[in-house]
This record gives structure tokens, C-alpha cells and sequence, in this order.
């Protein structure tokens, strides 16, 4: 029986709409199926090998990811999702499966609320073998030490410290019985950036805003977006879609508005 381009067509963007939302609730078992479904029926999808690329790495198979990835940049040499994670693949130490995956944080938390969130940078990081295994949505843990405030995995592997200032504000928020919820926005060998987010305020500390906003007030783009739903280049992947890096959108852009037009001022009449 003679299957139409058409048929073909709808099929493979069925196949891709399941993938990805899969990938979104984190049923990373399922993703990958899905993804090696859609491979059997179009071996030259260069998104679905990355996609499966991603849902083996969360699944803590990384010999089976690197192939995926491989595959990928074969089709296309110039695929930067495909290069950057052979390069992330290829700095872990071991390649054990983990029994479970990465916890993964509830989407709606990226979304800011004044006075309740805040995003940093951490210092001190671990080593690549650490590092490399970090990814957007990624929920860590605060660990409290005399006046250090660590970040870790929640098995135990210590990302980074929070910034001695806002240390000191978390200190005394903690103490104070304020609990917090933080989670990785983006990440790489060399930079790991993370969003922190009030969770439950203690009545003795309800007269104090856990994070005063900055003046001036920065434009908060949220890391929900896109990034999370991106496949390992954080906020510069292309999942299916064309990027558009690179490209600053005007504070009336960002808002949908156009900018005003200026009446121009009446002529006086001669004397």
C-alpha cells in the first residue's frame, strides 16, 4: 500500500508533537520510544536524534546519547545543539545509569513575582564532571554553613556558593523560618545561573520582602519561555523552530506596542 507524502507528513508531525510533549512532563522513557518511533519512519530527522539525544542523557545513558547526538551531527555538521552536547557528553567522568532522573522543577516557578524571586550567578563551581550533567529546570537544594550558603544537587553534589551579599540576606530570611525553592536557568561548563523562589513566609518575618527590587528595575524575560523546553543549549537552543538570537526587541516591541506618533507643532501666522 502506497503511503502519500500528505500521510507522511501528518505522521511525522504527530510523532514530533508527542516527543516534545513528553519531554515537557519529563517522561523522558517515553520520549525517547517516541523519538526512536519517529527515526524509523524518517532516519534523516536531525531534531528527533537530538531529542533522543536529550531524553537518553536525563535517563542517565550517556554512551546511548553520545550516539544520538553523533548521528545528528553527521546529517548536519553544523548543528550547534548536536556539537555542544558531544562536547558537555564528553567531559563526564563515568557513563552510569542513574535509577532516576533529575529532579525537575514545576515550569510556573520561573515565572517572576516581585519581591519573591530572584536570579544569580553562582561562584565557586564544581568541576566539569558536575557541570556538565546540570541543565535548565534542574532543582537543587540550599545548604546552610555558618555563613555560606552552598547550592547542591539533590543527591549531594555541591554546584556552587550564592554571592556573599545575598548569602547573608538568605541567612537571616532562613533563620527566620522563610523556606525556598531554587532551580538552574541555565548552565555550562563555565557559568551556572540559578532562580530562587520564595516558597512559604514565616509570620516573623512578614513585615521583610525576601528580594527588594533592584533600581533601576531590570525587564525580566522568562527563562519559562523557552528554555526549558530546549534541548541542552539552555537559552540559545532551537527545538523545531528558527532562532532568533541575537535579535534585542525594543522595550515597545517586548510589549506589543508601537511607538507613538508626534504631532508636529501648528505654524504661526505671519505679522
Amino acid at each position: 500500500m502506497a503511503i502519500f507524502p500528505e500521510e507522511r507528513l501528518r505522521a511525522n508531525r504527530h510523532l514530533t508533537e508527542r516527543a516534545i510533549a513528553l519531554a515537557m512532563a519529563s517522561r523522558w522513557e517515553e520520549a525517547a520510544r517516541v523519538n526512536r518511533q519517529l527515526l524509523e519512519r524518517f532516519p534523516d530527522d536531525v531534531d528527533a536524534q537530538n531529542r533522543l539525544g536529550k531524553a537518553l542523557t536525563e535517563l542517565g545513558r550517556f554512551g546511548e546519547a553520545k550516539n544520538a547526538y553523533s548521528r545528528a551531527a553527521a546529517l548536519d555538521p553544523t548543528n550547534v545543539i548536536a556539537i555542544k552536547n558531544l562536547q558537555r557528553l564528553s567531559k563526564l567522568a563515568t557513563e552510569q545509569p542513574t535509577s532516576t532522573p533529575p529532579a525537575r522543577v514545576d515550569p510556573s516557578l520561573f515565572i517572576e513575582e516581585s519581591g519573591k524571586t530572584t536570579i544569580t550567578t553562582l561562584l565557586n563551581l564544581a568541576g566539569p564532571d558536575v557541570l556538565a550533567k546540570m541543565t535548565a529546570g534542574d532543582l537543587l537544594e540550599l545548604r546552610q554553613t555558618d555563613h555560606i550558603v552552598q547550592v547542591a544537587t539533590p543527591d549531594g553534589r555541591v554546584v556552587g556558593q550564592i554571592e556573599p551579599k545575598l548569602a547573608k540576606r538568605l541567612i537571616d530570611l532562613l533563620d527566620g523560618g522563610n523556606r525556598y525553592q531554587i532551580a538552574v536557568t541555565s548552565a555550562d561548563d563555565q557559568l551556572v545561573k540559578v532562580i530562587i523562589r520564595e516558597t512559604y513566609k514565616s509570620p516573623r518575618m512578614s513585615a521583610k520582602v525576601s528580594f527588594p527590587a533592584k533600581a533601576p528595575a531590570e525587564v525580566f524575560r522568562g527563562y519559562i519561555k523557552d528554555s526549558l523546553l530546549k534541548y541542552d543549549l539552555d537559552d540559545e537552543d532551537i527545538l523545531d523552530e528558527e532562532s532568533d538570537e541575537g535579535i534585542e526587541p525594543t522595550g515597545e516591541t517586548e510589549l506589543g506596542m508601537e511607538e507613538p506618533e508626534v504631532a508636529e507643532e501648528p505654524e504661526l501666522p505671519e505679522e
